[in-house]
């Protein structure tokens, strides 16, 4: 079969790539030639040239869609040709591949009898459920999903299977399912791979799209429509390709990124849009057309302030936004290549914990699947209008509903069931399962159903039973599985904490029924299960119902501490043993219970174990080593010693032989090379012999010359190149697996560099203390395995008779190599069968088993599937087989479970054996310590009874403590030992010490730093009365800052506007119209510095005789002016009708607020005044002004109480002086007569709580006794501990307390001085006792008598004293405390009351703040208006006033020009209608330039207006019209005045239409100003009652609050009959100066009634005196009009316009126009003057330009007689050489073109000339440089 050429595309563009390489990969599976008539149906040019014009037209309006079918319609361009290589052909409809021909077969060695049909796949256990978008619906109920290199279509109601085979051999990296379910597609990997596509049910390969890759596909998808195909490859190129898969053609094709890509998806909603995502980013393509055709654009996604995450999942919105998911868990909305918004839940929680896989719209709801388990179904159209509110980015909101599917579930990927009426979705778990969910969340969803449930992962351990179809697996997600194979059934499986790492069958010399299998884990520990038939039990009331197996826990032990990897039971099934990566074996004892024998340590980890078989005469264990060690050793013995005597299960006397492994692959590789090139130098001799030969024939006719040369190059033939060096891994290739050949022989299969061989290995002889590093052992024979260079045996097992080995392999591929009988040697080692099954990346065959009987094969892989297969035979019979599962034995139910091993952390049995014999050896070391210690404790009381004697001797006898010592080095080295130890011991618990500090610090910030001061309690000395202070914490937040009110009106900025603008703005005016003056003084002094011309003479005294006639009627006009602006002032303090004094208006408002009819606020219609309208931010204020003075008051009773406990504590010192001097004077006085001594008062722990802090030595000694006696009963320490406690404390406290007491304070020494003293002298009496005083002596003693009797009753006084003076002082601040207390307590009421006050308003602030600011923005926006409009009412004002003034300026024309006229002027009626004419003129240009200019844009304005013009007036001479030309007899000097004055008159009347039309649309905008105003108003009285009715509900919120206000009953007024009703809630509460103020209120209202009376009356008479005056004054007003009238009649004889007459007194206008005549008559002149200069100038150059071109004439008939020369010397040589000559030469040639570009360039010159003559001929004619042409410029540079 033919198939179409490939097509490929570059940067996005479709184009051919014909670069070879489908050729080199020769496509084995190419369809018969006959299909082509079916293949090919119409023959089409290649249409994806990059020569194409994608355009057509527009781009914009060609979609993409259109595009495709555009171009498969197209027909071929003309311009190519029939010798183009490549056509492409338009593939038939009807038009499908041939499954057989694309299928990967199994590959079977050339002349071997194996059938291709050796293994035949039975059934599927595995699903890899870890690759991305692995489940896939076809139908109700067949799902798709990929299992290795085969693809599974299970129906999931019969759990029937079917497969398809991958084509390449290599395995499938994608599938996807087309919109209509009626085509599936298969993308492979694979060098190059195809994308296949089948028809669905036929399953048929419908389409083939190749060349999209370069390795493998990561994803497909089709478009909403079906009619594209969107692929993405992996590593290394990471391509997408969009395909125009029908026709099988690329369309575009680009780079997708430079890291992994998950994911490539259409939008929806539109075809031209897709989206990628993968490691670390995200991107969002686009088609678009380009000026180079049709490409693919792609705009990476930024993720700004968020940090980078993988996207797994995400979802294309109709609008073109996307929403995707995160690593973390939360939702991220993208709009364009920006986050619009990160979506989490409310408290800032993630929404998923953990990435999120997959989202899905349906049906207007977003549907998101997580690692963890749950499905969240959230609102479409709160993620589509989310926006961000903070700088964090993030918006909270809450998902509709969720469905926890189960525990350590994690979902990768959802599809929808097409189930009408039901909402039913499959779930791909990557923990293994497969879900089905109803997500309709009703009163009937059915709770998540698991349909299939496979091993996560990679596939450990695998065993088959020896008795029946039955296997058992284990893997890394904590299952153990049994499957009955040959019914494809699984029956049971058992969940652990730790993941299984090896497994095997218990053999049937153990258990006879084959129902027990062991199973090693990660932690080390070894299970051994029993599998039985639960249905031979006895049924049970209440028991489950019994399923198909059951497994039960027989031993549990644990004799490794790192996983377990192999578990091998001897042949005999008397020794188990066990190997781990702990580099240990160890050996039980089966028959006793898997009692432990021992353990021999191996030099690497074990990786496999193998007793030797029957066959052997010996029982042998051996022992593979990652590392290239191989071990054996003989079976154990097992000695029967107690179990308390061994102290380690070490075997030490095992005896081990090694082989270790050393690579020979290099000598190997050499020999072959050496045997190659041996071979080849054979078949060069004979072909040198038959060349010698066929030479000798030859040599009569080559000579013997050649043949020597031939020799010599066979000899150069012969050098070859060096032999391949031997190498020696640096690092040991690892053993993957190895099997018993013989006694002492076996075979192992290597990785890494030595793969790619058997090697066949013999243990050396034992050798006792040999090193095992040292040995080097080589392999004595190999065998070469094909195809195994990158790709080594993995595992291997046989059948039973020994014929098959069946090996799998590293790429998941199954090698079956048949052997003869009794080949342990593997002679025979050559045919085999090779079959790609697993994944050929990640599928690496762990387990290979076949059945007891070698029916079946089964497989498992690292790709988490298990395949099985069914082995080829002869006399295979197709029956339906069931495993038999055990039955149970007898008591199996009632068998005490053991007790499991779940902590990983648990001792092994070794450990558990050193642990005890650890504590046995310390327990007896603890023994002789604590004899050692009664010796020494025995041995230090002897000495301390030797110190005491010593001490009990005289002194002179005593021997000092020094002589005590022994030898003093030995007290210094005890010394420096114990200043040792005690560092040693300070820097083990620097630690510990540094944690107690970091706690105790915590403590204090915590409790002790917020704390101003603590309580300190004062007790009174001789009552019990006391006085505490407060308990003072730090002033709150309220006090320490004041927050700004939010909702506080602020002046806009047009207030501000007003305030500064009119200042603003006339400074600006005076500032423009200062610089206008500067400006205009500049010009004056440039005209100043020139000389004066005579003209300028004249026309200076015409313009000062004219100014001073101006100045004059100015000054009349300003003099009317004046007086005009004193009658508006007056007029303007005429007050109007209504006119009310402002004072009364404020007074009136007063009033209204402060007066009448006040409601509570508790009314319903209660307002607010401004003044009183709370916020949080003042309520916040007001609380801090509470909290500081309560806590002002409180510091300072917390003063006075510090004062008075110092105060104590002094009185204390002195009454403990005056103890003892009142103590030593009684020591002289007869006791009879002694006073009772006070009791010195008692210091309380209370009264000084910052002792607490204060330690000592003694202290923590204390401390510690007390804590070993916590340790010791802990019970009796809680009824002993607060005794113990506080006695510690007071004693502690006495101790400080006695210390103290020894300080006296300066008073109470200055106040015992003289007692002291007195007292000083009184021991020396004591001498003289046995003398008999005398009398002088009897009186002295008397006097001293009296004297202390004097003091003693001072001192008992003074002491009294100070305790009654500190006691009232304390009964008088504790009086004082208590009013405090009184207060504290109400404005602890009153915060509490401003507390929830300040809660409830920051509730409503936020919606406050909203109001208030609308209620501010419509304020300002009204203002602003209110702004404009008054700008425009001023600007409307000034307009006005502008016409006024212009229709008076036309007044004062016409009556100027009537005065000018004359009475009686017969020519009157004819000027004024030549001044009244109306005319229509063009509008003035303003052209800027010089006078010339003016002059000619005046003349086309003055024949524009006579165009225009009704009576086609005109300026020249030749036209005649009526007003346009003087009559006779009439005055030309006012025939041109009225010419003038009329031009002047249309300029003021376009001046008052263009102010008229100014007014109107300043009346517009007034009027829509004045619409807006009242809108706005009306917004702003809205927003302002909203705001009223909101501030109505927060106060009445306010009145809702419980405020307490304590009352004595003196203050309550509201009795009745006498008694204080129970009832108060209808009563008021004011305070006495509240009531007082209103009582005053009354009478100040009285006295202002009166007062206002009387002022009333007194402007009632008042206003009668001001209308009587009025009357009078407008009868004066009325006489002096009439006088005026008369005086005007009279001198006038009519009434006129005096401010009229005064103005017209000069006529401007014609004095204007005299003086810009003579200004332009002078002009004029000057102008006439240069124009004469120019003429001149300009003949005079016309002459010298006319001898120029004369000159060039000549020049040109001298070159034109030259160039006749030149043809005919041309002509004679062209003759002459020519006959001499074949061709012309190339000088000639040269010369030729020379010539001819010299005869054109003349011949332009002539032209160029003879132009110059016609124009220099022409009157005016421009003279232009002539052009020089190109050819001149190439003759000049060529004769350069």
């Amino acid at each position: 079969m033919k198939e179409p050429d490939d097509q490929d595309t570059d940067e996005g563009r479709s184009g051919s790539r014909s670069d070879g390489r489908q050729s080199s990969r020769s496509d084995s599976k190419q369809a018969p030639e006959d299909t082509t008539d079916d293949l090919y149906t119409d023959e089409e040019e290649s249409y994806f040239d990059d020569d194409l014009d994608f355009g057509y037209g527009e781009p914009s309006s060609t979609s993409f869609q259109e595009f495709i079918q555009m171009t498969s319609s197209q027909e071929p361009p003309p311009e190519i040709t029939e010798e183009e290589e490549e056509i492409v052909k338009k593939i038939s409809e009807t038009f499908f591949y041939n499954y057989e021909e694309l299928v990967s077969i199994p590959y079977v060695t050339p002349d071997s009898k194996i059938p291709l049909d050796f293994l035949t796949l039975e059934h599927s256990f595995g699903y890899d459920c870890k690759k991305r978008a692995n489940l896939q619906l076809l139908d109700s109920s067949t799902i798709l999903y990929i299992a290795g290199n085969q693809l599974v279509l299970l129906d999931f109601k019969t759990k029937d299977q079917m497969y398809l085979q991958s084509s390449s051999g290599q395995g499938i990296g994608a599938i996807g399912v087309h919109p209509d379910k009626t085509y599936f597609t298969v993308a492979e990997k694979g060098s190059f791979p195809n994308i296949i596509i089948y028809d669905y049910p036929s399953l048929r390969p419908y389409r083939i799209l190749r060349d999209g890759t370069e390795k493998a596909y990561a994803y497909v998808d089709f478009n909403s429509e079906g009619t594209l195909l969107a692929s993405v490859g992996s590593h290394p190129d990471y391509t997408i390709t969009i395909w125009n898969w029908i026709e099988e053609q690329p369309t575009l094709r680009t780079k997708a990124f430079s890291q992994d890509v998950f994911k490539v998806t259409f939008n929806p909603e539109d075809d031209e849009q897709l989206t990628t995502s993968g490691s670390g980013h995200i991107k969002f393509w686009e088609m678009a057309f380009t000026f180079t055709g049709l490409k693919l654009q792609g705009s990476l996604g930024r993720f700004g302030k968020t940090s980078t995450s993988d996207i797994e999942g995400y979802t294309e919105f109709p609008d073109g936004k996307v929403l995707s998911g995160s690593e973390w868990g939360n939702l991220l909305l993208w709009e364009g290549s920006l986050i619009k918004v990160e979506l989490c839940r409310t408290g800032m929680k993630s929404c998923h914990q953990g990435p999120i896989n997959q989202i899905m719209l349906d049906e207007g709801e977003v549907i998101t699947a997580g690692s963890d388990g749950c499905v969240r179904i959230w609102d479409f159209e709160t993620i589509d209008t989310a926006d961000i509110i903070d700088d964090t980015g993030l918006l909270e909101i809450e998902p509709i509903n969720e469905l926890q599917v189960d525990k350590n579930v994690n979902l990768f990927s959802m599809i929808k069931m097409n189930e009408t009426g039901n909402n039913f979705w499959l779930a791909q778990d990557a923990s293994g399962a497969i879900w089905k969910l109803d997500l309709s969340f009703s009163n009937i969803t059915q709770d998540p159903e698991c349909l299939f449930s496979f091993h996560s992962g990679a596939i450990e351990a695998l065993a088959v039973s020896p008795l029946t179809y039955l296997m058992a697996t284990t893997s890394l997600d904590c299952s153990v599985r049994i499957y009955d194979f040959a019914s494809k059934t699984p029956l049971v499986q058992m969940k652990f904490k730790q993941g299984g790492t090896a497994l095997i069958w218990v053999p049937l010399t153990v258990s006879f029924s084959a129902a027990q299998i062991i199973i090693g884990f990660q932690d080390g520990v070894v299970r051994i299960l029993e599998l039985y038939d639960p249905k031979g039990l006895t049924l049970f009331a209440g028991r489950k119902k019994n399923l198909d197996a059951e497994l039960h826990l027989k031993h549990v032990f644990k004799p490794h501490t790192a996983e377990v990897t192999a578990l091998a039971y001897e042949r005999d099934g008397e020794i188990l043993a066990t190997g781990s990566k702990d580099n240990t074996v160890f050996f039980f004892d089966v028959e006793k219970d898997y009692t432990p024998i021992g353990y021999f340590t191996t030099p690497g980890p074990v990786c496999q174990l193998t007793w030797s078989p029957v066959s052997h005469p010996e029982s042998t264990l051996m022992t593979l080593c990652e590392n290239g060690y191989i071990l054996e050793s003989s079976s154990p013995t097992f000695k029967n010693v107690d179990d308390h005597d061994v102290v380690s299960y070490e075997i030490k006397d095992m005896l081990l032989r090694c082989f270790h492994f050393s690579s020979i692959k290099s000598k190997i590789l050499r020999l072959m090379e050496i045997e190659r090139r041996e071979r080849q130098k054979e078949l060069r001799e004979k072909e040198k012999e038959a060349r010698r030969r066929r030479l000798a024939e030859e040599s009569e006719a080559f000579g013997e010359e050649e043949s020597l040369e031939e020799e010599s190059g066979e000899e150069e033939e012969e050098e070859e190149e060096p032999l391949p060096e031997i190498f020696i891994p640096p690092t040991p290739s690892p053993i993957l697996c190895g099997f018993y050949s013989g006694p002492g022989r076996f075979w192992v299969s290597l990785g890494s560099y030595d793969s790619g061989f058997l090697y066949h290995c013999q243990f050396p002889p034992f050798v006792r203390g040999s090193d095992f590093q040292k040995q080097a052992d080589e392999p004595f024979d190999f065998r070469f395995l094909e195809d195994t260079e990158d790709n080594p045996i993995q595992k291997f097992t046989f059948s039973s008779n020994q014929t098959m080995m069946f090996c799998g392999m590293r790429n998941g591929a199954i090698r079956v190599y048949i052997l003869n009988q009794s080949d342990p040697s593997l002679t025979s080692l050559q045919d085999y069968w090779h079959f790609s099954v697993h994944d050929n990346d990640y599928g690496c065959i762990t387990n290979v088993s076949v059945s007891f009987d070698d029916k079946y094969l089964v497989t498992a892989g690292a790709d988490g599937n298990i395949f099985v297969f069914n082995i080829f035979s002869q006399f295979m019979v197709q029956k339906e087989m069931k495993a038999k599962i055990p039955s149970p034995r007898f008591g199996i139910e009632s068998e005490p479970i053991p007790e499991d091993i779940e902590d990983p952390k648990a001792y092994s049995i070794e450990n558990a054996r050193r642990k005890r014999e650890y504590d046995k050896l310390m327990k007896e070391v603890e023994e002789i310590k604590a004899s050692k210690r009664e010796q020494i404790k025995a041995l230090r009381n002897e000495f301390w009874k030797l110190l005491a004697m010593n001490k009990e001797l005289p002194v002179h006898m005593q021997f000092q403590r020094t002589d005590f010592n022994i030898d003093a080095r030995i007290h210094a080295e005890i010394n420096k030992k114990t200043i040792s130890k005690i560092q040693e011991v300070e820097t083990e618990l620097a630690w510990e010490k540094q944690k107690y500090e970091l706690g105790l610090k915590k403590l204090q910030n915590r409790f002790r730093d917020p704390l101003e001061s603590d309580t300190v309690v004062v007790y009174a000395i001789q009552s019990d009365h006391q006085i505490a202070s407060y308990r003072l914490v730090k002033p709150s937040k309220y006090s320490k800052s004041k927050r700004p009110s939010q909702s506080e009106r602020r002046a806009s900025k047009m207030e501000r506007f007003e305030k500064e603008g009119p200042g603003r703005k006339e400074s600006l005016k005076d500032t423009s119209g200062s610089a206008s003056i500067q400006e205009e003084s500049i010009i004056e002094k440039g005209k100043k510095t020139r000389p004066r011309t005579l003209s300028e003479i004249m026309v200076g005294n015409q313009v000062e005789k004219t100014k001073k006639l101006i100045q004059k009627a100015e000054r009349a006009q300003l003099k009317i002016l004046q007086r005009k602006k004193e009658w508006d002032e007056l007029y303007k303090s005429k007050p109007d009708d209504d006119y009310e004094d402002p004072k009364d208006v404020q007074a009136i408002r007063e009033a209204q607020t402060y007066m009448g009819d006040f409601n509570l606020k508790t009314a319903p219609d209660y307002k607010i005044p401004e003044h009183m309208r709370i916020n949080a931010a003042k309520k916040e204020e007001e609380l801090g002004h509470l909290d500081s003075m309560a806590h002002g008051k409180k510091r300072y009773m917390n003063k006075c109480i510090l004062s008075l406990r110092d105060l104590k504590l002094a009185v204390i010192e002195e009454i403990q002086c005056l103890v003892q001097e009142l103590k030593n004077i009684q020591l002289s006085i007869p006791s009879s007569k002694h006073i009772p001594i006070p009791q010195i008062p008692q210091i309380y722990p209370e009264e000084v709580p910052e002792r607490r802090f204060q330690y000592d030595e003694e202290t923590l000694l204390r401390f510690k006794r007390k804590q070993k006696k916590r340790q010791g009963d802990r019970e009796d320490s809680k009824q002993t501990g607060s005794g113990s406690a506080g006695g510690g404390a007071l004693g502690f406290l006495k101790q400080s307390y006695g210390k103290e007491g020894d300080l006296t304070t300066r008073d109470s020494l200055s106040r015992s001085s003289k007692a002291s003293g007195y007292i000083m002298d009184l021991p020396k009496s004591s001498e003289f006792e046995k003398a008999e005083p005398s009398d002088v002596e009897l009186e002295i003693m008397k006097r001293d008598e009296v004297k202390h009797l004097y003091m003693q009753q001072y001192l008992c006084s003074r002491i009294k004293e100070l305790t009654v003076t500190f006691d009232a002082e304390l009964h008088l601040l504790r009086h004082r405390k208590l009013k405090l207390d009184t207060k504290m307590k109400l404005s602890d009421l009153h915060h509490v009351t401003l507390f929830q006050e300040m809660l409830l308003l920051k509730n409503f602030e936020k919606q406050e703040n909203i109001l208030q600011e609308s209620v501010n923005s419509l304020d300002k926006e009204e203002q602003d208006m209110q702004w404009k409009i008054n700008e425009t009412l001023k600007e409307m004002e000034e307009k006005k006033n502008e016409i006024t003034k212009l229709q008076e300026q036309e007044k004062a024309l016409y009556a100027g020009f009537q005065s000018a006229l004359g009475e009686n002027n017969k020519f009157a009626n004819f000027l004024m209608k030549v001044l009244k004419k109306k005319i229509k003129r063009a509008k003035k240009k303003e052209v800027e330039g010089d006078a010339d200019e003016d002059e000619e844009s005046e003349e086309s304005s003055e024949e524009e207006s006579s165009l225009e013009s009704d009576e086609d007036e005109s300026g020249s001479e030749d036209e005649v019209f009526d007003d346009s030309i003087c009559p006779t007899n009439c005055d030309a000097s006012l025939f041109e005045l009225a010419l003038q004055l009329r031009e002047r008159r249309l300029d003021i009347e376009e001046a008052l239409v263009e102010e008229k039309k100014i007014v109107d649309n300043l009346k517009k905008e007034y009027d829509t100003l004045s619409k807006k105003v009242k809108v706005v108003a009306a917004n702003l009285n809205a927003a302002e009652e909203a705001l009223e009715a909101y501030q109505r509900e927060k106060q009445q919120r306010l009145n809702e609050l419980l405020v307490v206000i304590p009352l004595k009953l003196h203050q309550i007024e509201y009795v009745v009959f006498g008694e204080v009703p129970n009832d108060l809630s209808g009563t008021l509460v004011f305070s006495n100066h509240s009531l007082g103020r209103l009582q005053e209120r009354i009478i100040q209202l009285q006295e202002e009634n009166a007062k206002q009376q009387k002022l009333n009356k007194e402007c009632r008479e008042r206003r009668k005196i001001l209308i009587r005056e009025k009357r009078e004054m407008a009868k004066t007003i009325q006489k002096m009009e009439e006088t005026v009238r008369d005086l005007m009649i009279s001198k006038f004889g009519r009434v006129i316009n005096l401010e009229a007459l005064q103005t017209l007194s000069v006529n401007m206008t014609l004095e204007e126009l005299k003086i810009k005549k003579l200004r332009k008559e002078l002009s004029n002149a000057k102008e006439l003057r240069m124009w004469e200069e120019k003429i001149a100038q300009m003949r005079w150059e016309l002459m010298m330009k006319t001898k120029e071109h004369t000159k060039k004439l000549h020049q040109m008939n001298n070159l034109c007689i030259e160039k006749k020369k030149l043809d005919s010397r041309l002509n004679t040589l062209q003759n002459q050489q020519g006959n001499a000559f074949q061709g012309p030469r190339k000088a000639d040639i040269l010369a030729g073109r020379k010539i001819a570009q010299l005869v054109q360039a003349q011949s332009e010159k002539i032209l160029a000339l003879k132009e110059e003559i016609a124009l220099l001929r022409k009157k005016g004619g421009l003279i232009l440089p002539p052009i020089a042409s190109t050819q001149e410029n190439e003759m000049k540079s060529m004769d350069a």
